[in-house]
């Protein structure tokens, strides 16, 4: 069993997965590109079919010419404890691929899940860099396609926003009592050997 942060797992891991969570108090810290690009770096290096890297990140750090416009695509309850994250990213996925040897793209089937390896990538680095990420569904996609510019043949999966932790004070009352590192479904519940028993 491995232990941080009052979270226990059930078989070893290294500690950074248990330290990895997703805070809403942020303390509205500068962060430069660089260290912003350290983290897509890692996201970079994530597994993908046929190695097609169908990522693709657009951020703004707060007090940057375009940190409203990122902000303003976040959904109201998102909007309310974002403002005072450090970067925002929106996180999209190229919806075609070259094949090795093909003459023109195809469906790439699994860009969504590729991307979710460079998401957890990027939580990780920023993680183990000081800094914390939150991933949020809450963003209006199509507003995000026309004031990003961003093609058709991309999906729009999540927006994150990143930061230094902030005191939970900061935070409605209803969300203080979540600001915490949150548990996980017994193993039990998501493994199966051989056959599925959900």
């Amino acid at each position: 069993m491995s232990q941080s942060n009052f979270r226990v797992a059930e078989f070893p891991v290294d500690p950074q997965f248990l330290n990895r969570w997703s805070p809403r108090a942020y303390t509205g810290a500068d962060i430069s590109e660089e260290t912003v690009l350290s983290f897509i770096e890692a996201a970079r290096w994530a597994p993908s079919s046929y190695n097609a890297q169908p990522w693709r990140f657009v951020f703004a750090r707060r007090g940057t010419p375009h940190w409203d416009a990122l902000l303003g695509l976040l959904n109201e309850f998102n909007r309310s404890w974002a403002q005072n994250a450090s970067v925002l990213i929106i996180v999209l996925s190229k919806k075609t691929f070259l094949p090795p040897g093909a003459a023109a793209e195809v469906a790439a089937p699994t860009h969504s899940f590729d991307a979710g390896a460079a998401w957890a990538y990027l939580a990780l680095q920023a993680s183990l860099s000081g800094w914390h990420a939150h991933g949020m569904a809450g963003f209006d996609k199509e507003l995000t396609r026309s004031v990003l510019g961003v093609p058709e043949n991309y999906a729009i999966e999540a927006a994150v926003a990143v930061g230094k932790i902030g005191d939970k004070s900061i935070l409605p009352e209803g969300l203080q009592a979540k600001e915490a590192p949150s548990p996980r479904e017994a193993l039990v519940k998501l493994a199966f050997e051989g056959k599925f028993k959900g």
